[in-house]
């Protein structure tokens, strides 16, 4: 990893921001990009993984979490690789337009 520069993108919450994490972060050499005002559809999860999940899942019934486990296996087996960096792509606009804004931006 000595060799490879590492991004890190975190949010704003006061424990990521703290004295501690922010030392730690600089420790470790990592460049923490930077990161607009909070903004739901700008993490990842909230952006393309779970919603398309959540559709995914809708309306099925299960008797137990290993039904549930397995299903969402199956669902992101499924998933094409270039999914994911498609989505993410697409994030990092969304994410260029944001800062460029400085945070008065939500997509509808």
């Amino acid at each position: 990893m000595a060799k490879k520069k590492v991004l890190f993108h975190q949010d704003n919450a006061r424990v990521h921001t703290g004295a501690v994490t922010m030392a730690k972060i600089y420790e470790l050499g990592y460049e923490l990009l930077p990161h607009p005002p909070y903004s739901p559809d700008l993490a990842p999860s909230d952006y393309f993984l779970f919603p398309n999940l959540k559709k995914w899942l809708g309306g099925k019934r299960f008797d137990s979490n290993d039904e549930v486990i397995s299903q969402i296996k199956a669902y992101f087996e499924d998933l094409d690789k270039s999914y994911f960096l498609e989505r993410i792509k697409k994030l990092e606009k969304r994410w260029t337009k944001c800062i460029e804004l400085k945070g008065d931006y939500v997509e509808k």
